[in-house]
């Protein structure tokens, strides 16, 4: 069955973990849009700012302060959607957090604690959604993923099973609903590394600041793709290049790709700041001075624009792989270097 979607004038959408990073800036893009919102996040204070600043714009909002990791809050936040506006056209499942730390200096709590938002979380939303859907019309369901779904790296290892976790789960429940011929689309998106907050949020087990490998890209360009896949049925999207380069890599060359991670990833994903003692992080709870932030504001050179995920949103079947095959030369003279190098 093809799924048709709505124009994002015409939808109601719900976003999680929409008050900073991605999520805020798919939610403001959205309102931009004239969707109606649906809007959760841990924070009452930091949702009702928000709300408050998109209405002013005329955007009908709904706020719902609610942890992912808790089914009955999932629950309230389509609850809360149905008695307001009466469907959910797409829902967004993009709340996430990182923990920075060799595997073994992490208490296995935290690690739980991780997967209660990452892939619980996604997993709530997702069944939520679907419950809702499938009995009035159907919709899109986009679960936040990442580079890390199809690769790993040193020091950010729990962060990247949950992100494999998610794409496992993402691409079983595609294929079931396919099967029960539901009108849903169901959208794995991909970033790489992104300017958000995703640094200050994490908890860290590291001596020295976390910090972001490059290249990094801006949240638009993730926030675009998000609203891209609401519209127009997409099965993945990978934002920005390099996401793709090192997948592709991955699939063709995974030792080389190891390799070179292992020889690379260790020192840039730790500044040069020495870890405060009293940092704050958000895995428990939210931290209140970085709510409302799409940016973190980072020392390095941002990417602003993205010709391949541009070219991989709108084109054909055909020039995306074509983009791709580009994308994995690029990556081959990326990680081809001598053997000293590694």
């Amino acid at each position: 069955m093809a799924v048709q979607l709505r124009k994002l004038d015409e939808q109601v959408v719900v976003i999680t973990g929409a008050t900073n990073g991605i999520g805020l800036t798919t939610a403001r893009t959205a309102a931009e849009g004239g969707a109606k919102l649906v809007l959760a996040a841990r924070s009452a204070d930091a949702l009702d700012q928000l709300a408050s600043e998109l209405r002013r714009t005329g955007t009908q909002v709904a706020t719902v302060a609610a942890d992912v990791g808790k089914a009955e809050d999932v629950a309230r936040i389509g609850q809360t959607a149905m008695q307001r506006f009466g469907r959910i056209d797409t829902w967004i499942n993009n709340a996430g957090v990182s923990i920075f730390g060799r595997s073994e200096d992490i208490p296995i709590a935290d690690m739980q604690r991780l997967f209660q938002t990452n892939y619980w979380g996604v997993v709530n939303g997702s069944l939520e959604a679907v419950k809702h859907m499938k009995t009035r019309g159907g919709g899109a369901i986009i679960n936040l993923g990442s580079e890390l779904s199809d690769h790993s790296i040193p020091l950010q290892g729990i962060y990247a099973a949950s992100k494999h976790a998610v794409k496992a789960f993402t691409d079983s429940l595609r294929m079931e609903l396919e099967k029960d011929k539901a009108p849903i689309s169901v959208t794995l998106v991909k970033p790489a590394g992104i300017d958000t907050m995703f640094v200050p949020h994490a908890k860290n087990f590291m001596d020295r600041e976390p910090a972001l490998p490059k290249p990094v890209y801006a949240p638009e360009l993730v926030a675009k793709s998000i609203l891209y896949a609401a519209q127009h049925p997409k099965r993945d999207v990978f934002v920005g290049g390099a996401a793709k380069a090192l997948s592709a890599t991955n699939f063709a060359l995974p030792g080389l790709l190891e390799r070179y991670l292992r020889a690379t990833m260790f020192k840039q994903q730790q500044s040069k700041s020495p870890s405060a003692p009293n940092r704050r992080d958000a895995l428990y709870a939210p931290n209140p001075h970085h709510e409302l932030r799409q940016r973190q504001g980072m020392d390095t050179h941002v990417i602003e624009t993205c010709p391949y995920t541009a070219t991989s949103l709108h084109s054909n079947k055909i020039l995306p792989l074509l983009v791709g095959g580009a994308a994995l030369f690029g990556a081959w003279k990326l990680t081809h270097r001598p053997r000293s190098a590694f």
